[in-house]
């Protein structure tokens, strides 16, 4: 505990930073135990609020940047920095698109989402000033929620940080060890939907010889509307349809015939 009353304010900033980075490093922790201390005085409540609020707002408007000028590149990216699968990405997408920029508002409390939402909107060219003033306030709820649960428990939280302060260099092996627990869990997660992916695929430039082969081949567009309006080109000949919407019959589909499905 001394080195959190000590360099707690640096300690906030690089895990709030680090994390809307999309590194594995939660901060909601430290933003906890910072809330307790400054109950008792020892830390206070405005800077610490201050502190992981302008940390994450450099991050965010780092991705906010990469995603307007490199667009879907930066989401692919994010997701494997953030070694979350791939469908945090359409995920995220689908969750835009019902609601538009008021996903900033709870992004931050969505593991997954979170990670994705802010190079979106700088991918959907969302006005700097609009994007700005609503990501600071998803920022700003993010920090006092968390540091106010801290502020709230206080008793409790610097009890368990007493406890845990007894067992000095133990403690740093403990938590490098959960923390190498927690990155080796996300890794496997995406090693296992990356697996699953692997199965009956088939490569673009096989699909063309294919189609210009004139073999019977049946192509679905599943891409959601957003993806569609920032990239409208397709593939010629593809349906585009909806996941939520499919309601084939039997006799719409001739299955004589191999069927290709794509998105994003």
């Amino acid at each position: 505990m001394p080195d959190l009353l000590k360099y707690g304010y640096l300690i906030v900033f690089g895990a709030a930073f680090a994390e809307q980075l999309g590194l594995p490093l939660p901060a909601v922790p430290l933003l906890i135990g910072m809330g307790a201390l400054s109950r008792s005085g020892r830390a206070s409540f405005v800077l610490i609020v201050a502190t992981a609020t302008i940390a994450s707002l450099i991050a965010d408007l780092i991705w906010y940047e990469l995603g307007r000028l490199h667009g879907r590149a930066v989401l692919r990216l994010i997701c494997r920095i953030a070694l979350e699968p791939d469908y945090c990405v359409r995920r995220t997408e689908d969750a835009f698109e019902q609601h538009g920029l008021w996903s900033l508002l709870p992004a931050k409390f969505i593991p997954g989402f979170n990670a994705a939402t802010v190079p979106l909107a700088g991918m959907m060219k969302t006005p700097f000033l609009l994007f700005l003033l609503l990501d600071t306030a998803g920022v700003l709820l993010w920090s006092v929620a968390y540091t106010l649960l801290g502020y709230i428990f206080s008793q409790q939280v610097e009890a368990v940080l007493l406890y845990l302060s007894t067992f000095g260099t133990s403690l740093l092996i403990l938590i490098a060890a959960a923390l190498g627990g927690y990155v080796g869990y996300k890794v496997h997660h995406r090693r296992r939907f990356l697996k699953t992916l692997s199965v009956m695929r088939i490569a673009p430039e096989e699909l063309k010889a294919k189609l210009d082969a004139k073999e019977k081949v049946m192509v679905f567009d599943m891409r959601n509307h957003l993806d569609r309006d920032t990239d409208p080109v397709r593939i010629p000949g593809a349906f585009h349809v909806l996941p939520g919407h499919i309601e084939f019959q039997p006799d719409d589909i001739d299955f004589n015939q191999e069927i290709v499905v794509y998105c994003t």
